[in-house]
């Protein structure tokens, strides 16, 4: 479905019932990342996957900006009346939702966020030179987009007020002390690092992410599970 927000159209699919949930995926990426992870997160929420604009389906520009992305998101939320719900983004997503978090404060009930900077020197120094030598050679919206934003102050972070996790792979693109100063800053935040994971091992086309959500979102079905288990035993 395309919907007209902020003077663009976003493409976003609905998948479940239950409790609303939006998920926005990473820089040069759609919303066909969470394809696995949505199949069983609509088993208890309503999923609404979103094509970031200049991504998927969405109207593409010839420039980014997070701020202006924030925005789209916002209006999202806000065309479809979903204020109180919770969000999770990936990469650029989760610096969306961040964005979008600091400045409409009692905008989502919870925040989760996964493989984040809030800079670009929050990003691993060979990382940040290999997408910047890439962009020299083969310069795009997207790269530029990681080469300069975001700007995310810790005043900004503190103003969020969202129940909020933040998660990370240890083999992250981003700094492990980056992250750790990151959920530091966010009042109701915590905190998980993911042994063995890089930073979409466990989100892209995996189950992972959904029951780290599930964890976090609906602790009760998680403890259900468990006790059914030991029940059998």
């Amino acid at each position: 479905m395309l919907i007209k927000v902020n003077d663009i159209e976003l493409y976003y699919e609905v998948k479940g019932k239950g409790e609303p949930l939006i998920m926005v995926h990473g820089n040069s990426e759609d919303h066909t990342i969470f394809d696995t992870a949505s199949e069983i997160l609509a088993n208890n929420f309503t999923c609404y996957l979103v094509d970031s604009r200049g991504h998927g389906e969405s109207t593409k520009t010839n420039s980014l900006d997070y701020r202006t992305m924030g925005e789209d998101i916002y209006s999202f939320t806000k065309a479809l009346n979903l204020d109180g719900c919770s969000y999770y983004g990936h990469a650029d997503g989760g610096i969306i939702g961040l964005i979008v978090a600091s400045k409409y404060p009692d905008l989502f009930k919870n925040l989760i966020i996964s493989g984040v900077n809030t800079n670009p020197k929050g990003i691993k120094p060979w990382t940040y030179y290999a997408f910047k030598i890439f962009n020299f050679f083969h310069p795009t919206a997207r790269f530029k987009l990681l080469l300069e934003q975001p700007n995310i102050t810790d005043d900004e972070l503190k103003q969020i007020k969202s129940r909020t996790l933040v998660l990370s792979g240890n083999h992250d693109l981003v700094l492990e002390e980056h992250i750790k100063h990151i959920a530091s800053q966010i009042p109701e935040a915590s905190l998980k690092i993911i042994d063995g994971e890089g930073l979409g091992s466990y989100v892209v086309h995996r189950e992972k992410i959904a029951h780290l959500i599930t964890e976090f979102l609906r602790p009760d079905l998680v403890n259900e599970k468990s006790s059914e288990i030991k029940e059998s035993l």
